[in-house]
């Protein structure tokens, strides 16, 4: 034993008792008839009776369930596709020259397998449908055009196109 056998021999009483104290139940009558159920021993001069527990119903808990396993996240909904001109700002002059000046946009997402940009100026297709979104042109006559970028589908359908943007090309004229 330790240094303080009294202390531990308590110590040890007391654990072997508790199981033994704790299962004691008494009951009692009180002044108005009423039955009383406690686990405390009557206070001498009052009756009670000792209550003799049977054996405790328990059962074990299931055992656990595996954890469901986690349900993919749904996929994200695939933006509509767009298609805008960055580059000439809309109602933007092209100085005096030979009307030379370049097209971009920007397509988002981008393009996908098989498809295509067209620009288009004055409703007319320039070039043939690129995967590149800029353009150079060379040689457009003075006044407005209207200038826009169709997404296209590998099949040729439209998926997507541009605002107008209006450009003003100021060439010298001949008289």
């Amino acid at each position: 034993m330790g240094k303080h056998p009294v202390a531990t021999g308590l110590l040890v009483a007391l654990l072997v008792s508790g199981p033994a104290l704790a299962q004691q139940i008494y009951r009692s009558v009180d002044e108005n008839g009423n039955v009383v159920f406690s686990d405390q021993p009557p206070l001498p001069g009052q009756t009670a009776e000792r209550v003799e527990l049977g054996e405790l119903n328990t059962a074990a808990p299931p055992p656990p369930k595996a954890p469901a396993p986690a349900a993919a996240p749904a996929p994200a909904p695939t933006p509509a596709p767009t298609v805008t001109i960055t580059s000439p700002a809309n109602e933007a002059t092209i100085a005096m020259g030979p009307g030379n000046f370049s097209v971009s946009g920007r397509a988002e997402p981008p393009l996908g397998p098989g498809e295509r940009l067209q620009l288009l100026m004055d409703g007319d297709a320039v070039g043939a449908p690129q995967a590149s979104a800029s353009w150079g042109l060379e040689g457009v006559l003075r006044g407005p055009h209207d200038l826009v970028i169709r997404r296209l589908a590998s099949g040729g359908k439209v998926l997507a196109e541009s605002d107008s943007v209006r450009v003003y090309v100021l060439r010298p004229s001949v008289r």
